[in-house]
């Protein structure tokens, strides 16, 4: 079930969540609208499954959000990171990966990422991919070695125990587009079926974020992930 908020400027936006097939969700999704008018959205893709990593995640995208909305996209990511680097005195702290947007209105989405979450944008007519995610699958798809691709795209070069100012990536999306986060649990879903569900429901960020993460389904060997959704529209 979707989590709508209603925003200033006549912004909306909602999250969806929902667990794959282990015990946990180990993704997570925070917004967050500071006085000023910024709007910032994460989604955190936690590595493992464990009982004290849901909260974690939580924990991380919260503070993504909060200190990206006054800092900015790469500050917030690098929060995140700060975090995870040094969990005091727990023996533990469950490493994960994050894509973030820092909606303006009137002006460019900022992007921040690392790992294999993705934003997309919504022109109306085409849904476009604004990110690249950081595994060696694209880095080999990057460099000439398609064909060996497709076995790496789950090895993942980024997170963000290893996330610095100089490894995260930042990009932007065009003024008033609809804006989508997602965790790679719905990198089971194609392009173009993605792309069909953001042309139906386009003006109902709910149900889009509610149709998106229910679209996620299992891997051949039975595998389903986590999957989670954020929908912001701009405008």
């Amino acid at each position: 079930m979707s989590t709508a908020h209603d925003l200033s400027h006549g912004r909306r936006a909602a999250t969806a969540t929902r667990r794959g097939v282990r015990d946990h969700n180990m993704d997570a999704a925070a917004l967050f609208q500071a006085s000023t008018g910024v709007v910032v959205a994460a989604v955190v893709d936690g590595i493992g499954n464990d009982p004290g990593g849901a909260a974690t995640m939580r924990l991380l995208a919260e503070s993504a959000v909060r200190i990206g909305a006054t800092k900015g996209a790469l500050a917030g990511v690098l929060a995140a990171a700060a975090l995870v680097e040094d969990p005091g005195v727990q023996h533990h702290m469950p490493d994960g990966v994050i894509v973030l947007a820092l909606a303006v209105p009137g002006r460019p989405t900022h992007l921040a990422w690392v790992g294999d979450s993705h934003a997309y944008s919504w022109d109306g007519s085409h849904l476009h991919r604004r990110t690249d995610p950081h595994t060696m699958g694209a880095y080999l798809r990057g460099n000439g070695v398609a064909d060996l691709a497709p076995l790496h795209d789950s090895w993942v070069r980024v997170t963000l125990s290893s996330a610095t100012v100089t490894n995260v990536a930042v990009s932007s999306a065009p003024t008033d587009e609809l804006l989508l986060l997602v965790s790679d649990g719905l990198d089971t879903v194609p392009h173009d079926e993605l792309e069909a569900l953001v042309r139906e429901h386009q003006d109902n960020p709910e149900t889009l974020a509610d149709t998106i993460v229910a679209a996620a389904r299992e891997t051949e060997d039975g595998y389903r992930d986590d999957a989670t959704a954020v929908v912001l529209t701009t405008r």
